[in-house]
């Protein structure tokens, strides 16, 4: 065990795992802005982190993975820290879902305030002149209003996403080019290699499941190599968008900066022609 791991245990054992990690931090003498330079992790997800707010974060997927990659850098026992942060989203989802008004007819301080009561006469009698206005026109053809809607096909359900470590959940609305790319595994043992157009590397290794890795916002024409494109998510600006395939297949000097990345869609992946 690490000299700033027995710090931490030693004087915080009861602390949460947000401020295991900012005490490692700052036994270390480092500030965030040093700390987002080496995870490629934004500085605002990393005061998210040490203030406990995993939950705040874009999805599950994201606050394991950043705290997975936070961790290894401070020198922490990832297992440690990412059992606590769990059992803080899981206590944050038992709140949420316990949080239940409950009526008292015999406290006045429960009892509905007179506004509310003129709100529910008046839905009432919207509720009432809706069927009305529905059962009439089926009685009397012709007399209600014609329809608003101009064309049934143009009404989209919003596509949700299942939860889960391996999965970013995001809500489905158009990512923004200026946003920053980042790439998230979705499963243990990703090979990439992330590196500019003139060869510099950016990135080279074996991710493991959760771990993220963002695109610079400098970097010049970022491209990757991959052998496993499905398995690794992209959002852009905090926003899902298209895997570059989603399929197993060799992706290759496949440009990953957020212009390209709307551009393509759907588009299938480019194999490589190493």
């Amino acid at each position: 065990m690490s000299n700033t791991e027995e710090l931490v245990e030693e004087q915080l054992p009861l602390e949460g795992a947000g401020d295991q990690l900012r005490h490692a931090r700052e036994a270390q003498g480092k500030s965030l802005d040093d700390m987002a330079q080496e995870t490629r992790i934004p500085r605002r997800h990393l005061e998210t982190l040490e203030a406990g707010g995993f939950a705040e974060l874009p999805s599950r997927a994201y606050a394991i993975g950043f705290s997975r990659t936070y961790a290894r850098e401070l020198g922490l026992d990832e297992h440690v820290i990412l059992d606590g942060v769990r059992a803080e989203l899981a206590q944050d989802t038992q709140q949420r879902e316990t949080h239940v008004s409950k009526f008292e007819p015999g406290d006045p301080a429960r009892v509905p305030s007179r506004g509310l009561a003129w709100f529910s006469a008046f839905a009432v009698i919207l509720l009432f002149a809706g069927l009305i206005a529905f059962f009439g026109d089926r009685v009397f053809p012709g007399a209600g209003p014609g329809s608003i809607l101009e064309d049934e096909e143009a009404v989209e359900a919003a596509p949700v996403a299942s939860e889960d470590e391996g999965e970013v959940r995001t809500a489905a609305a158009p990512a923004d080019a200026s946003g920053q790319v980042v790439f998230t595994a979705l499963e243990d043992n990703v090979w990439v290699r992330f590196y500019e157009s003139d060869g510099d590397r950016l990135l080279e290794k074996v991710l493991a499941r959760g771990e993220t890795f963002a695109i610079p916002a400098d970097a010049n024409d970022p491209r990757i190599n991959t052998g496993r494109p499905d398995a690794l998510a992209i959002t852009i600006g905090g926003r899902e968008v298209a895997k570059l395939s989603d399929q197993p297949t060799t992706v290759g000097d496949a440009p990953v900066n957020a212009a390209a990345l709307l551009a393509r869609a759907d588009t299938p992946a480019t194999p490589a022609t190493e």
